[in-house]
């Protein structure tokens, strides 16, 4: 596997992936970027790094380059009803739940979305609790509340 570090606006972003597809994007500890572009990094996480630069100065809203996640069924099937979730808009556990239908699995939605490993791309940080409130996230809440802050402040009126 192949790495690249990003010096996100919130925190180094650790983006990991083969030559053809990204599978990880995960925020990481500590403020010094290990993982720089030379001549082995692969094309698709450039591409990525770029796209989330764009992402975090405002400019983008959907993301363009290959991934790839890897999970059971069900967790494919939570992480793509995640994409449906439009940019600066929330939804809830049993959103997600409904949209895969299978309303009852709304704790086992919670679980698969805990596992994501494609932050920001599969857009996890869009889901909020039920009662309006945030809920957890690996990268932290107060990333959370600043990914939802930030994408609310770049909105565009369709």
């Amino acid at each position: 596997m192949n790495k690249l570090d990003y010096k996100s606006p919130i925190g180094i972003v650790e983006i990991v992936g083969t030559e053809e597809v990204v599978s990880s994007i995960m925020f990481i500890e500590g403020d010094e970027v290990s993982n720089t572009v030379n001549s082995e990094t692969p094309q698709v996480l450039v591409d990525c790094s770029i796209q989330l630069d764009e992402y975090f100065k405002g400019e983008r809203h959907v993301f363009s380059f290959p991934y790839n996640f890897e999970g059971t069924e069900f967790q494919k099937k939570v992480w793509n009803a995640l994409t449906t979730i439009p940019y600066a808009e929330t939804g809830s556990y049993k959103d997600i739940a409904t949209a895969i239908k299978n309303e009852k699995a709304v704790r086992a939605v919670g679980t698969a979305n805990g596992k994501n490993r494609l932050s920001i791309i599969i857009p996890c940080h869009r889901i909020i609790g039920s009662n309006g409130r945030l809920t957890g996230y690996a990268g932290g809440l107060w990333r959370k509340d600043w990914l939802l802050q930030h994408e609310r402040s770049f909105k565009r009126e369709e």
